[in-house]
This record gives C-alpha cells, sequence and structure tokens, in this order.
C-alpha cells in the first residue's frame, strides 16, 4: 500500500482540453503503483482516481460523501466554490430528492419522448440546411436541440435561451468570470426560476417544473430553495453536456470516415454507437465535485485518509485498457460496454436517458439528411469550462 508516503502534487488537470485525444500523463497515472497527488488551481490537494475499478469503487461506496465538501477547501479550478445542489448531497436527502425527479427521466417515458427529439432534430437540421453552409453546428444544432428538449420538458420558454446561456457560462467559466460575477449570475438565474416558479403556482402546466411545485406545496416533500435549486440544475445540466457530446462525436466520427461510413449504411447500428461515442469521447476536462473519505479507505492501492479528498477522471476510466479491449481505438462492435460517462452508483445521472435518445436522434438526422457532412473550417474548443467540447464548428455538406 502506497499511503503515507508525502508525494509532490502534480497540477492537474492534464494536457489541453482540444480535441478528444487524452494527455499521456493519464496512461501514466493508470500504470502508477497507486492512486496520485494531484493540485488543481485552488483549493486542497486530493488523490486522483484515473483507473476504472478505481473510479467505479469511489462512485459507489458509501464511505465517500460528497456534503462533506461544504466545509471543506475543495480542489477546484475557479476561486468560488460551485454550488451543486442536489449534486452535492448525500443519502438520505439525496434520495428525498431525486425521487421526485426520476419519474421525468425513466427509461420508459423518455422513449415516449423519442418522436418529438427527432422531429426537433431534423427541425433544426433543415433550417440549417435552408441557410447555405457552412455553418456552426454548435449554434446551429448541438446546443439549441438540448435546449429546446429540457425547455420542453421543464416548461422553460424558449424564447429565453440567451438569458439563461449567458448565466450557465458565467456560472461555469474558469477563467473570464470574477466571484463577484459568478455570485451576480447565480443570483440572476435564481430570481428568474423563482419568476417561473411563482407563474406556475398561479397557472399550472403539464411540466416537470410544475410537477415540483406540487410536491412542495402538496406533500411538503422540498424547501423553496431546494426547488430553485432543482430547476436551476436541470436547466443548465440538462443542456451543457447534451450540446458538447453531439458536437464532440460528429467530429469524432468525420475524423474515421470508416466509422461514419459504417454508421450511415447501418442506422441500427446507432444506439451501439451511442454507447461507444459515450465511453470514447471526454465528457469534461476536470472533475467538479470530488468526494471525501469519512473513514480510512484503501483505493487502488493508497490509503486515503478520512476528510481526505479523491478527483475520480471518468474520461480516463472509459479508457482504461484493463477493462476495455483497444480502448482508443472506436468500435461499434464492443460487448459489456459498461462506460462510466454517466457515474456510477446513487448519483448516476438522472438525464442519462435522455442524453442518450438526443445523441442518437441528433446522429440520425444530421447523417440521413446531410450525406456530404464535412469540417468546414477552424474549431473553436471550450478551454475554460469543466464541460468538454467544441465552442464553435463550422460543417459544411
Amino acid at each position: 500500500m502506497t499511503s503515507d508516503v508525502q508525494i509532490e502534487p502534480i497540477r492537474y488537470p492534464f494536457g489541453s482540453a482540444e480535441g478528444v485525444d487524452l494527455d499521456p500523463a493519464y496512461t501514466e497515472a493508470r500504470d502508477a503503483p497507486g492512486m496520485i497527488r494531484i493540485k488543481l488551481l485552488y483549493g486542497e490537494p486530493a488523490w486522483l482516481a484515473t483507473r476504472y475499478d478505481d473510479v467505479r469503487m469511489v462512485f459507489s461506496d458509501r464511505r465517500f460523501s460528497r456534503a462533506m465538501a461544504a466545509d471543506a477547501d475543495v480542489p477546484r479550478m475557479t476561486p468560488h466554490k460551485l454550488d451543486g445542489g442536489i449534486v452535492m448531497m448525500d443519502p438520505p436527502e439525496h434520495s428525498r430528492l431525486r425521487k421526485l425527479v426520476a419519474q421525468a427521466f425513466t427509461q420508459n417515458r423518455v422513449q415516449r419522448l423519442r418522436g418529438r427529439v427527432r422531429q426537433l432534430a431534423e427541425d433544426l437540421v433543415d433550417a440549417m440546411a435552408a441557410g447555405g453552409g457552412p455553418a456552426d453546428l454548435v449554434e446551429n444544432f448541438s446546443l439549441p436541440l438540448p435546449v429546446s428538449v429540457i425547455c420542453e420538458l421543464l416548461g422553460v420558454p424558449m424564447a429565453d435561451w440567451p438569458k439563461f446561456r449567458v448565466w450557465s457560462d458565467g456560472i461555469l467559466s474558469t477563467s473570464e468570470t470574477t466571484a463577484e460575477e459568478y455570485e451576480a449570475n447565480e443570483a440572476e438565474l435564481q430570481e428568474y426560476m423563482r419568476g417561473l416558479i411563482a407563474a406556475r403556482r398561479a397557472e399550472p402546466a403539464d411540466d416537470l417544473m410544475t410537477a415540483l411545485v406540487e410536491a412542495r406545496h402538496e406533500h411538503d416533500r422540498l424547501s423553496e430553495a431546494e426547488l430553485i435549486d432543482l430547476c436551476d440544475g436541470l436547466l443548465v445540466a440538462g443542456h451543457e453536456t447534451s450540446a458538447s457530446l453531439i458536437a464532440s462525436s460528429v467530429f469524432v466520427l468525420l475524423e474515421r470516415p470508416e466509422r461514419l461510413a459504417e454508421l450511415r449504411a447501418d442506422l441500427s447500428l446507432l444506439p451501439a454507437a451511442a454507447e461507444e461515442l459515450l465511453r470514447f469521447v471526454p465528457l469534461s476536462h476536470w472533475e467538479g465535485f470530488p468526494r471525501y473519505a469519512t473513514e480510512d479507505v484503501e483505493v487502488g492501492g493508497s490509503l486515503v485518509r478520512a476528510g481526505e479528498p479523491v478527483v475520480t477522471d471518468f474520461a480516463s476510466a472509459n479508457r482504461d485498457p484493463r477493462r476495455f479491449e483497444n480502448p482508443d481505438v472506436l468500435r461499434f462492435d464492443r460487448k459489456a460496454n459498461s462506460h462510466l460517462a454517466f457515474g456510477h452508483g446513487v448519483h448516476h445521472c438522472l438525464g442519462a436517458n435522455l442524453a442518450r435518445v438526443e445523441l442518437q436522434e441528433g446522429l440520425r438526422a444530421l447523417l440521413t439528411k446531410l450525406p456530404g457532412l464535412r469540417i468546414a473550417g477552424e474549431i473553436e474548443w471550450k478551454v475554460d469550462m469543466p464541460v468538454r467540447g467544441p465552442r464553435r464548428m463550422p460543417i459544411g455538406w
């Protein structure tokens, strides 16, 4: 066990957020005899879990807490601590809130939304094509698709997208937002959501926000602050990751014409292709919500002392050759693709089923309606956000 040896922490995250390749430092970390010690721009040092088994254990072991981060100097990339809401809770508080939202994202309910997602995707491609190329895939497709879906599901006017896009970018950015600006963006988003909630109290609708308002009043299962935080979190998380996933997946396919041709020739491969892209595409540049050991725990040959944080890098875990054969090769015939793109355990992503449908239907619309799809200019990558992917991606057809 490599427990008490004091090692100078290594600066993390490794390498650049441009593209979808992982820095060689992740391979070195996976091959190390135990976990390694890292230091982000702010906060205390942490252990870094990079191997599949280690990451999965930290995700699922109840001896690791997210709630303990509230009173800690959390490892982070911003001077301010992110307000994670339900993401920063442990059971039973986390379980109570999760149950209120989970029914909106069950596999059966999401599959009933597939037709609507397909129509939205096709309409966006038609509108983009009608405008002539080249066009920005992010601005015209990969961002408005999940935004439209989460707005309809939650009950947020799509016309307000420019407002909450500014707030979302300001909350997540690491290099362009001061602590004061972060607090201002957070306050404006909460005030905006407070107004929508008041409107739902006055005039209920058939949407998730109304269901949460009713749970607040009729069943007293969440506080007013929790109600606002839940709606804020769903709105921001419900579009940012999916938008980057769709754009990055298109990039990966265009960089691998043989895989693109394989998928065009047989669209029944879309579900398997989506799972492989979820495994292959790094969805984050760093993990924003570390877990703290509630007692001494051995992970990957290292002893994590009670009160120490562990940062989990699931992009590295998804490229671990101990779990995936030829992990740096994209292949649609991969069996038992148990990737960790959506996490694992009690914090497994609520929107996983919806993200899958959005990716599948987004790719379907692009591949069937734009047979000449290609990169048509310089791609600008997000380098100042926890979510990794293109900020602008010019395409032609």
